[in-house]
């Protein structure tokens, strides 16, 4: 169990079916269940969970079943993203949208989606510059939890939870070189100015002061 929700977002979190599509107008699903045992959101805003979903979270939260909420879209069958390799730029962008790490491919290399490990969440195809995603339909006339399972969801959760986990120590060492980085430049800056003095050694030294204040804002927002 994360130790960063409580046990009753933990319940209501593992009801929920992880396709990490932020439709529920949180950042993930644990997001939205912590909501939820807050008290800040209602049970009937998770379109992949339809119906279903909302009647599992009702019988955790001892609430009465809600209709979906329009506003945060519609029940529908399980799609998957399909990528046009012959209209990819390799950009990368739908690599670093994917909460699940399903795209393959490299910088400027087309990309491709591998189909069984696809939650459907949509976030990818926005991130496209050149629109070369599409969504298939794979589970016919069946929506909600009748075109998903207990399984998939579990499988979605920990590759969800190891991409942001592996993203977090990608950002973290990044974070730490810019400020290394930045202290390396404020620690020798008569040497990096040529000679600058008065005013303009001033703005130097203020420009290098906001880069090594920004690479430790983003280093603490890591932690």
């Amino acid at each position: 169990m994360s130790q960063l929700i409580s046990p009753l977002a933990e319940r209501l979190l593992n009801a929920l079916p992880q396709t990490q599509c932020t439709r529920c107008g949180y950042p993930d699903c644990e997001g939205y269940a912590q909501a939820i045992a807050d008290g800040q959101a209602l049970i009937n805003q998770c379109p992949p969970g339809g119906a279903e979903g909302i009647r599992r979270l009702a019988a955790i939260t001892g609430t009465d079943e809600l209709p979906l909420n329009p506003a945060n879209g519609t029940e529908g069958p399980r799609s998957v993203a399909w990528i046009d390799e012959a209209w990819c730029i390799g950009c990368t962008l739908c690599i670093k949208a994917c909460p699940v790490d399903c795209i393959v491919g490299g910088n400027r290399r087309m990309h491709t989606v591998i189909e069984s490990e696809c939650t459907g969440c949509e976030l990818c195809i926005p991130a496209c510059p050149v629109d070369c995603i599409a969504l298939e339909n794979v589970t016919g006339q069946h929506t909600g939890w009748a075109a998903w399972s207990l399984q998939d969801a579990d499988s979605a959760r920990e590759r969800y939870e190891l991409t942001m986990a592996r993203r977090k120590r990608t950002g973290d060492a990044h974070a730490v070189a810019l400020e290394k980085k930045a202290e390396h430049k404020l620690a020798n800056l008569p040497e990096l100015v040529k000679g600058a003095t008065g005013p303009e050694l001033d703005r130097k030294r203020s420009v290098i002061e906001a880069a090594l204040a920004r690479a430790r804002e983003k280093r603490q927002a890591a932690d």
